[in-house]
């Protein structure tokens, strides 16, 4: 039996699914509940990031929370900023390619190749985005918001979405919108994705093109010293 053909069977199997609604649900109910009681202190923008990646994600996006996330990890370390910088393009690359693939495939019927270059505009916009914005609100001009965005986030979204976009048509290229696989091939391929694109973004951050997010130990130093 071929790989492709295990992972489709999978990823239709109602038990299987079933299991993963359940372990999602739990994994956002624990971040929910550790963002308000242990980590209210992290910024808004992080807060939308984290839940975004545990709902695509689900046990492994909380244990990416759990390594990078919160202000009480001992030390920061190059691949924590890692996780954390993946976590943020992954959260607007995501949304992008759910709404790209939903509008494409699903609402307009489109052939692949369209639905692909949809998709892919899609997640560039919403992954630009989150950059973009925080920058602007920040006070940064938008041509250097802009210009900072594309410097930096676009190898990371590149690799990203050719590796979730690749795989999504891989295993359900062929499936319509209200056949299961068209949603569980969706979401397995934006965990590949995820994890494709973390050895770029660490390698980024490593050569300073990207900073990896605020560290969560300042904010438990601040809140300490205001105590």
């Amino acid at each position: 039996m071929s790989l492709e053909t295990t992972l489709r069977q999978v990823l239709t199997n109602p038990a299987f699914l079933g299991a993963w609604v359940v372990f999602v649900a739990v994994s956002l109910l624990a971040l929910a509940w550790d963002v308000r009681e242990r980590n209210s202190e992290i910024a808004p923008l992080m807060k939308f990031v984290w839940a975004l990646t545990v709902l695509y994600s689900g046990p492994l996006g909380l244990g990416v929370y759990y390594y990078a996330g919160r202000r009480q990890i001992p030390r920061d370390s190059l691949w924590r900023k890692g996780f954390r910088s993946v976590a943020h393009c992954y959260s607007g690359c995501g949304a992008g390619e759910v709404i790209g693939v939903t509008i494409a495939a699903g609402v307009l019927a489109l052939g692949t190749t369209p639905t692909i270059v949809i998709t892919f505009g899609c997640a560039y916009v919403l992954g630009y985005s989150l950059t973009v914005g925080p920058l602007v609100q920040e006070g940064v001009g938008f041509r250097e918001a802009m210009t900072d965005a594309l410097y930096s986030e676009t190898p990371s979204i590149t690799v990203m979405e050719i590796t979730a976009i690749g795989t999504d048509v891989w295993l359900a290229g062929e499936a319509h919108i209200g056949d299961v696989l068209f949603w569980s091939g969706l979401v397995f391929s934006l965990t590949v994705g995820l994890l494709v694109a973390y050895p770029v973004n660490v390698a980024l951050i490593h050569r300073g093109v990207k900073s990896g997010m605020q560290s969560p130990t300042e904010l438990g130093s601040a809140s300490a010293n205001a105590e």
